[in-house]
């Protein structure tokens, strides 16, 4: 029997008698055992955008006849969308992630799934079924992207979006809306933001670090805060975006020009103004660290710090700070560039 303990303010689960942790319930079905395929080793792989990685798939021995399916899980629309089928000496590519996956088939054995220049949508849960006749049997594997997560709005304010909206307001900025796991590791390295903001699978939240009024309450944990699955069309929130590795270079250009000017500085130089999560990523990856405002692709205008001092906005930690979004037409700021490679 388990038993409630009170600590401090809170109730724990007590956890039962040592003799019995290992006791499988009575009437609860022992987990199908892998006869062909080998259980991976890891199964999380990690990366980053423009990577080139490998999901592992292998078999310890071949059947007479079978098939290998991969697919990818999508947690948006409950649904799996496939991504190859092979018999061993033939396959056949399907969907979107057709032109950069292939099977590595190291070996007679080896199904395991290779997808080359890693792209933020690849990041999510992938299957590797055996079909078999009557003993099919799959492992599931999480392809995760090394990244950032950051809260969005638009220039008219908090709250605009809804669902699609922000979809598409991430999209716009080179990144896309975070998953649950992404938003939840991003609190648990410092995101502190009151405003509620979509993620991918259409669920609104907000992650508080340090609790107070204005945010729930000063008597509410820190955490992850939900508001639950909300309706896409008409509810309106801000979004959390997440980015990861750039494959090319943000940099700053000094002056005292306005939105239009700085867009045409960074022309001249062969480059596009810079997308907030092409400044975010520069900062996370390449450590961009100035103390300069400069102009972004959505007009608004911010600046990266990776080591805080009193006379670069005085916070103590690190982060992409912003002005806002001033009038187009100040002469004001510089601009930050992002050109590819």
């Amino acid at each position: 029997m388990h038993r409630l303990l009170l600590l401090g303010s809170l109730w724990l689960l007590a956890a039962p008698p040592a003799s019995s942790i290992f006791q499988r319930p009575t009437g609860s079905p022992a987990p199908p055992r892998l006869q062909y395929l080998l259980e991976p080793l890891h199964a999380v792989v990690h990366t980053q955008r423009g990577a080139t990685a490998t999901l592992p798939c292998v078999l310890r021995a071949l059947p007479r006849n079978y098939r290998v399916k991969w697919s990818k899980v999508e947690p948006a629309n409950y649904r799996e969308s496939i991504i190859i089928i092979t018999n061993g000496l033939y396959h056949k590519n399907y969907g979107p992630l057709s032109p950069r996956v292939r099977l590595r088939h190291s070996h007679r054995y080896d199904a395991s799934l290779t997808i080359t220049d890693v792209a933020l949508e690849d990041e999510g849960r992938y299957r590797c079924q055996l079909v078999n006749g009557l003993e099919d049997e799959s492992v599931s594997l999480t392809l995760h992207l090394e990244g950032i997560v950051f809260p969005y709005q638009p220039s008219n304010g908090r709250y605009k979006f809804n669902y699609h909206e922000a979809k598409r307001a991430c999209e716009q900025q080179d990144s896309r809306l975070a998953t649950y796991q992404q938003l939840y590791k991003a609190w648990t390295e410092g995101l502190d933001w009151c405003n509620a903001g979509w993620i991918l699978d259409g669920t609104v939240h907000y992650p508080i670090i340090n609790s107070r009024e204005p945010c729930g309450g000063r008597l509410l944990l820190p955490g992850v805060r939900t508001y639950g699955a909300r309706d896409k069309q008409k509810d309106r929130f801000d979004a959390f975006c997440f980015t990861s590795a750039l494959q090319g270079q943000v940099y700053f250009i000094r002056g005292h020009l306005n939105f239009k000017e700085a867009g045409q500085a960074c022309h001249n130089h062969g480059a596009t103004i810079a997308k907030v999560g092409q400044l975010y990523s520069a900062w996370k990856f390449s450590q961009l660290d100035r103390c300069d405002g400069g102009w972004l692709a959505d007009g608004s205008v911010r600046y990266p710090i990776t080591t805080p001092r009193e006379r670069c906005g005085g916070l103590p930690d690190p982060g992409v700070r912003s002005f806002g979004f001033p009038s187009k037409e100040l002469r004001t700021y510089g601009t930050y560039c992002y050109v590819g490679k």
